[in-house]
């Protein structure tokens, strides 16, 4: 790991007011996975967040707006995360996030099928939908026009551009872990 992970103890003012943030949310909504160690510091993407807050907390911002009231199911949402993670081979993200999908009730199969890098033959319509679009969009170029249909088919507007800001972060926070060489938690 390139950047050592900061005990509670060594954080400044502006520090400890973002990770008090970021631990709350984690509380609530980032529950199956290891984020934070016994003495209380932050690790995952959380971690290079706060050793510079000036962009660690624009994008935690972002972070917590994209969790209020999404659209697109929990479970589709998974699917469009790791694809991303995949396609950016992030270890961490993968960790984090296959745990996340096993609690939303996806099968061991499908999601050893997507870590593998291959398209599930028994995902369901909004999640074939969500496993296109993300592999469309980390790919490169325009989304195809009737991509984009059928999300919006599946979601309605508001849903396909949700769809496409969930992949565009977790994009963001692939980038992140690699950069930084996050390694996933010893269990």
């Amino acid at each position: 790991m390139r950047l050592p992970v900061i005990s509670p103890d060594k954080l400044t003012p502006e520090q400890k007011a973002l990770a008090a943030d970021m631990k709350e949310e984690i509380a609530q909504k980032y529950q199956g996975f290891v984020n934070i160690r016994e003495d209380g510091a932050l690790m995952g993407p959380w971690n290079p967040w706060l050793h510079e807050p000036k962009f660690g907390k624009p994008i935690w911002d972002l972070a917590k707006a994209m969790a209020v009231n999404p659209c697109v199911p929990a479970a589709v949402r998974e699917i469009a995360i790791l694809v991303t993670g995949t396609h950016f081979k992030a270890p961490y993200e993968l960790y984090a996030h296959v745990r996340m999908a096993e609690r939303r009730g996806l099968s061991d199969e499908k999601l050893t099928t997507i870590v593998s890098g291959q398209r599930p033959a028994d995902l369901t319509r909004q999640e074939a939908v969500a496993y296109d679009f993300a592999s469309a969009l980390i790919s490169g170029g325009t989304l195809p026009e009737l991509t984009y249909k059928a999300a919006v088919g599946q979601f309605g507007a508001q849903g396909a551009a949700e769809l496409s800001y969930f992949i565009g972060f977790y994009c963001m926070v692939s980038v992140t872990l690699n950069t930084f060489d996050v390694p996933v938690p010893e269990s």
